[in-house]
C-alpha cells in the first residue's frame, strides 16, 4: 500500500507540472495570438511527439518527456542587416557569415530556420516587429503565469486547508545543546554528543504534551511571547509552570546561552542567547486573503534571495553527489528529487489526506514559484532575457527620438545567442547533477 500510494503522489505531481509547464506556454501563445503574432506550434514536453492535432494554423500536441515545453511563434529573430526585407539569408551572406566564426554561422544558422516557417502574408505577423510593450507582455506572459499559479496553489492551502501556527504545548524536548554556527546551517543536524551539555529543558523534566502557561511569573500566551522571554533570560534562573493531564506542574531550572539564529527572518544571522531546548507543537489555523499576500511576498522575497545563493548551493550539491559531505535539506532538486518529495509525502502514514493532498499543492506551488522567478532572469534563452532585449529596445529608441537621431530600429536578439548556448551549457550540467544527486544523495526530510 506504501509503494502504490509513493507512486500514486509522483503521478500526480508529474501531472501537475505537466500542467503548470502547459499553463506556461499558453500564457506567450494567448498574448501573442492577441497581437497578431503567427503560432505555428504549441508542445507540451519535449523529445518524440505522442499526440499533436491541427486547429486553424497551429499544432497542438504532447511530447514523451515532460520537462519542459514550447511555443514557436515566427519571426523570434530580426533579419541580418544585409536582407531588410526578412527573407532568408542569401548564398552569399551564407559564405560570409561562416567565415567570421563558429557563432556567426551558428547565429546565420538561427535566422535561416526562423523564417522557415514564414509564408507570403506572414511579414506583418512576425514577433521581432511587435512594439517593446507589447514583446514585454508577450515574454513575461508564461513566467508571470507560474507566478500567479503560486499564488493561487498557496492561497488554496492557507484559505483551505490552513497555515501551521506554533502554540505554547511542546512537541519536543531537546537532550543537549548543540550550538549553531554559519556552517551547520546547510547541513542535517548532528545527534547528540557525550561532550554536549544536557539541554535545560531535560533538566527540568519538561515532556512533550506540557503546555506553558508561565516563565519566570509572566503569563504565556504565544509562542512568541515565550521565546522572547528565554532569549533574554540568558542563563539566569527560569522558573516555568506548564500544565499536564489537567494540573499545574512547577519546574525550576537556568537557561543556558547558546549560539542561535537571530530569527526566522534572518537564520543566517548568529547570535548568543537565552536556550531552553523545546519545540513547540503546531496546529493549523486557515486563514485570509491579506495573510496569503503577505505571505506571498515573503515567499517571493525569499526565493529571489535563494536564486541569488544558488551558485553556491550548487557546489554543495556537487560535493554531495561525490560523497564528500552530507546532502543539505535545503538544497535544490532537480524533478527527481521534487518526484520523490511527493511519493514520501504521498505515503507518509503519519499525515491524514487533507495534509497529504495539500502537501502535494504546496509543493506544486513553490515549484511554480521558482519556475516562474527564474525566468525573470535577464538572460536567454530564459524569458527574461527576450523581455530584456525589448527594454533595451525601448530605452535605446527612446534616446534616438530625444536627441533626433535617426531610429535604430529593432534590437537584434541574434547577437545574444552565443550567450543563450552558454547558458543552455550551464542550465544541462547543473540539470544532470542535480539528478545525480538526487539519486545517490536524495534530500532528506525530516
Amino acid at each position: 500500500m506504501t509503494a502504490l500510494l509513493f507512486v500514486a503522489g509522483v503521478v500526480v505531481f508529474v501531472v501537475g507540472l505537466a500542467v503548470s509547464i502547459g499553463l506556461h506556454e499558453v500564457g506567450h501563445m494567448v498574448f501573442g495570438k492577441l497581437f497578431g503574432v503567427k503560432v505555428t506550434q504549441y508542445f507540451v514536453g519535449f523529445g518524440r511527439t505522442v499526440w499533436s492535432t491541427r486547429r486553424g494554423e497551429t499544432e497542438y500536441g504532447v511530447k514523451a518527456v515532460p520537462l519542459g515545453g514550447y511555443v514557436k511563434m515566427i519571426g523570434m529573430l530580426p533579419p541580418g542587416k544585409h536582407d531588410p526585407s526578412g527573407e532568408p539569408d542569401t548564398e552569399s551572406s551564407r559564405v560570409r557569415a561562416s567565415t567570421t566564426g563558429m557563432f556567426s554561422q551558428l547565429i546565420s544558422d538561427a535566422r535561416r530556420a526562423e523564417y522557415e516557417h514564414v509564408q507570403p502574408g506572414d511579414e506583418d505577423r512576425l514577433f521581432y516587429k511587435l512594439s517593446w510593450w507589447r514583446k514585454l507582455i508577450v515574454m513575461g506572459a508564461g513566467a508571470t503565469t507560474n507566478v500567479v499559479l503560486a499564488f493561487l496553489l498557496f492561497g488554496a492551502v492557507f484559505m483551505l486547508h490552513g497555515a501551521p501556527v506554533p502554540t505554547t504545548t511542546v512537541s519536543q524536548v531537546s537532550d543537549c545543546v548543540i550550538a549553531v554556527t554559519p556552517q551547520s546551517l546547510d547541513q542535517p543536524p548532528r545527534k547528540c554528543a557525550p561532550s554536549d551539555p544536557v539541554a535545560p529543558a531535560r533538566q527540568a523534566g519538561l515532556h512533550k504534551g506540557d503546555r506553558v502557561v508561565a516563565f519566570n511569573g509572566a503569563k504565556i500566551h504565544s509562542w512568541a511571547q515565550l521565546t522572547r522571554l528565554i532569549r533574554a533570560n540568558r542563563d539566569g534562573a527560569a522558573t516555568i509552570v506548564v500544565e499536564r493531564n489537567g494540573h499545574r506542574i512547577t519546574t525550576h531550572t537556568n537557561t543556558t546561552v547558546s549560539a542561535r539564529p537571530k530569527s526566522a527572518d534572518a537564520p543566517e544571522t548568529i547570535v548568543k542567547v537565552g536556550f531552553l531546548g523545546i519545540a513547540p507543537k503546531q496546529v493549523l489555523v486557515k486563514r485570509d486573503a491579506g495573510y496569503v499576500v503577505t505571505t506571498m511576498a515573503d515567499y517571493t522575497w525569499k526565493t529571489l534571495q535563494a536564486l541569488g545563493t544558488l551558485p553556491g548551493k550548487m557546489v554543495g550539491v556537487a560535493k554531495a553527489a561525490l560523497g564528500l559531505q552530507p546532502r543539505a535539506e535545503d538544497s535544490p532538486m532537480s524533478v527527481v528529487g521534487a518526484s520523490r518529495v511527493a511519493g514520501s509525502v504521498a505515503s507518509n502514514q503519519r499525515l491524514s489526506g487533507a495534509d497529504k493532498l495539500f502537501g502535494l499543492v504546496a509543493l506544486l506551488g513553490g515549484i511554480n514559484l521558482f519556475v516562474g522567478l527564474f525566468n525573470f532572469v535577464p538572460l536567454l534563452p530564459l524569458d527574461g532575457g527576450h523581455m530584456a532585449g525589448a527594454l533595451f529596445e525601448a530605452v535605446r529608441r527612446g534616446v534616438a527620438r530625444v536627441f533626433r537621431r535617426p531610429d535604430p530600429g529593432y534590437f537584434d536578439t541574434a547577437k545574444l545567442l552565443p550567450v543563450a548556448y552558454v547558458m543552455a551549457a550551464v542550465i544541462l550540467v547543473a540539470s544532470v547533477v542535480l539528478v545525480y544527486a538526487d539519486i545517490v544523495a536524495p534530500v532528506r526530510l525530516r
